[in-house]
C-alpha cells in the first residue's frame, strides 16, 4: 500500500510540474546586451553556479543580493563559483534593471528573462528563486523566498559541493 501511494505521488507531482529538476531546462534569456543565451550554457562552465531570480520590484530580491555581495568576492575565490542573477521583469520595468545593477554595486552576470521562457520551465512561482548547480551543471539545492541569512545557509550548500 505505502509503496503504491508512493508511485502515485511522484506521478502526480510529475504530473503537475512539481517535481524537483535535476537539471536545466532548454531556455532563452538575454544577456543585457540583447544577446540570447540557452540557460543550459550555464551548467556547463565547471563552476559552481548559483542562480538567482530576482526583480527590480522585489524588496527580497535586493535584500539577497545586496547580502551575497559582500560574501562574493570570496566564494568567487574560495569555491570557484560563479552568480548568475537573472530578472524577469516585464517590459514595463525591464529598463530599470541596468541602473539598479550599477547602483547597487552587483558584480554579478545579470541576464534578463523577458519572455519569462526559463522561470517557467523551471517551475518558478515567485521571486527570490534560488538555485545551486555543482560543477557538472546537476541542481543541487533550491530555495524560494529570502530571510537575512539565508546566504549562509546558500553558503553552507556551496562548501558541500566543493570537490
Amino acid at each position: 500500500m505505502k509503496k503504491t501511494f508512493l508511485i502515485l505521488a511522484a506521478c502526480f507531482l510529475a504530473a503537475t510540474g512539481f517535481a524537483q529538476m535535476t537539471s536545466l531546462p532548454s531556455a532563452n534569456v538575454k544577456t543585457l546586451q540583447g544577446q540570447t543565451l540557452n540557460v543550459q550554457e550555464l551548467g556547463k562552465t565547471g563552476k559552481i553556479t548559483v542562480i538567482s531570480f530576482w526583480a527590480t520590484w522585489c524588496s527580497p530580491c535586493k535584500k539577497e543580493l545586496d547580502a551575497i555581495k559582500d560574501y562574493y568576492p570570496d566564494w568567487q575565490e574560495q569555491y570557484d563559483m560563479e552568480l548568475v542573477a537573472i530578472s524577469v521583469d516585464d517590459a514595463r520595468t525591464a529598463a530599470k534593471i541596468p541602473a539598479m545593477v550599477e547602483e547597487k554595486g552587483w558584480e554579478y552576470r545579470i541576464l534578463h528573462d523577458a519572455n519569462k521562457e526559463f522561470q517557467q520551465r523551471a517551475n518558478v512561482a515567485s521571486v527570490p528563486h534560488t538555485i545551486l548547480l555543482d560543477q557538472s551543471g546537476n541542481i543541487v539545492f533550491e530555495h524560494v523566498g529570502y530571510t537575512p541569512g539565508d546566504e549562509i545557509e546558500l553558503e553552507e550548500k556551496i562548501k558541500a559541493i566543493k570537490k
